[in-house]
């Protein structure tokens, strides 16, 4: 009992030490840690926006003509749009579909990026050759241009813009990862892995992607703001979300025609994607600070 407890605890003692150190320089830049808190603050929003919101039956379909286009208030913080739907609602609600959105996309190319890029970095020959060339062929389109016109295809709506830009994302995350599967296939962990005669998918699943994670978490925690901007960019141009849906590209699309006469309503929506997409480079920065070597210091 006592040997099975002293081996627990020099299993865990490094990991803690590790642990610590990373909170550590996470948290000691004074910018890193103003955005994990705000970060903390939007997260807490998208899951908690139906209680939040003040108004929680204008995220949809409530018409109120009495109150459109009225300023900001104590009635209505952010004040209403053409509806009279309260603003400030509408963006906590906002939050958790560019944040739900910006998961989805991110997770699903990253998986899939990761996986091929790893593929075809440990096999090579023919199935690298493969792999590389279908990646050249999307990358070889502007990755915007592109999203714009697979979503004109598949039909104006969020899941399709989500879906287009998992399509033209993927293929950053597989090159990325064919490059770092590359290095490693030459360590000798590999060869002796391959000389016991370890199945090559396992090495792929149990060797090689867990060693090439860290520069892939970096690029994923950078390009959550960078996919947030082209959703809402998708939403502006009528080919993400459609009305009634309180997305942040829609609102600010919407607002255009009333922008002279109802300044705070294609404001405070900008805002709210400034302060998201800000916040997620910055975190971004804090992460590559602390998963890179070459960065990071002690």
């Amino acid at each position: 009992m006592t040997e099975s407890i002293q081996l627990i605890k020099q299993i865990i003692k490094p990991k803690l030490k590790e642990l610590r150190l990373s909170i550590y320089l996470l948290t000691r830049n004074t910018l890193t840690r103003i955005s994990l808190i705000i970060l903390l603050v939007l997260i807490l929003i998208a899951v908690f926006a139906p209680q939040i919101a003040p108004y929680p039956t204008h995220l949809l379909l409530e018409n109120n003509p009495t109150d459109k286009l009225m300023p900001p208030s104590s009635q209505y913080f952010f004040g209403t749009d053409e509806l009279g739907r309260d603003i400030f609602s509408r963006i906590l609600y906002g939050a958790r579909l560019s944040l739900e959105a910006s998961v989805y996309v991110v997770g699903f190319a990253l998986v899939i990026g990761t996986i091929l890029g790893a593929i075809a970095g440990t096999i090579g020959k023919l199935v690298d050759e493969i792999i590389m060339r279908i990646t050249d062929l999307f990358m070889s389109f502007p990755p915007l241009l592109l999203t714009i016109a697979i979503t004109a295809v598949l039909g104006p709506s969020l899941k399709n813009a989500q879906f287009a830009i998992i399509l033209t994302w993927w293929p950053w995350y597989a090159r990325l990862a064919r490059g770092q599967a590359i290095s490693l296939r030459e360590r000798q962990f590999i060869k002796a892995a391959e000389a016991i005669g370890t199945p090559t998918y396992k090495i792929i699943l149990s060797h090689i992607i867990p060693n090439c994670i860290s520069p892939i978490i970096v690029q994923a925690s950078m390009d959550m703001g960078t996919v947030i901007l082209a959703l809402a960019g998708l939403g502006f141009l009528g080919l993400g979300a459609q009305p009634p849906i309180p997305e942040w590209g829609l609102m600010i699309s919407t607002s255009r025609n009333y922008f002279m006469n109802a300044w705070w309503y294609s404001a405070f929506p900008g805002l709210a994607i400034l302060i998201t997409v800000m916040t997620l480079n910055l975190l971004g920065d804090g992460l590559r600070e602390i998963l890179d070597p070459k960065t990071r210091k002690l």
